[in-house]
């Protein structure tokens, strides 16, 4: 094992981290904050054609005003599975069919549903920086096989480990300040 086999190790440390903070954008972008965002159907599936199918797949969804989301199912007959859907996804919204689209309003967040959100916010967070935290686990374990099998040398190994470290630090800062801009959003403040 040489230097370059370390480097890769760190790519596939730093891949898998990036995945993770990826998955805490994600999580993070769904929800609500006092903006309407389809972002917050994302978890929202319809029994269309035989499956279950994401809503953004059978309908078109737009936000045409802060407070109000408008989904257009692209096959009309849909329009009662899309209205059913979204009430059963526990989201606390009400949507209303019209006959051409469903109308989804956005009821104004009270403060303790700001801080419910913002606790669900510190969850993901944490759920991220423990995911993060199983990467340094995984890459350490392998470093530590590796110099116990004497492919690397005990300077290669606390070199290496401690590049993890470095790695690992970042993007828990990264979800940190993920956490925290939404926290802002949120409870301003």
């Amino acid at each position: 094992m040489d230097v370059s086999d370390l480097k890769g190790l760190h790519a596939e440390v730093k891949k898998r981290m990036d995945g993770h903070i990826e998955h805490v954008r994600r999580e993070l972008g769904g929800v609500r904050t006092g903006r309407a965002s389809v972002n917050i159907l994302d978890s929202v599936h319809v029994e269309a054609y035989g499956s279950q199918m994401p809503l953004n797949q059978v309908a078109s969804l737009s936000v045409p005003e802060p407070s109000l989301i408008i989904a257009q199912p692209f096959d009309p007959s849909l329009m009662g599975a899309v209205e059913k859907a979204i009430r059963a996804a526990n989201l606390g919204l009400n949507p209303a069919n019209d006959g051409k689209v469903v109308r989804i309003p956005l009821p104004a967040l009270t403060e303790e549903r700001r801080k419910e959100l913002s606790k669900l916010v510190h969850k993901y967070a944490e759920e991220g920086r423990n995911g993060l935290r199983q990467v340094r686990r995984d890459a350490n374990d392998k470093l530590k096989k590796l110099l116990k099998d004497h492919k690397i040398s005990e300077d290669d190994e606390r070199r290496a480990l401690e590049d993890v470290q470095k790695i690992t630090d970042q993007h828990i800062t990264l979800v940190d300040e993920i956490q925290k801009k939404k926290d802002v959003e949120l409870l301003g403040k």
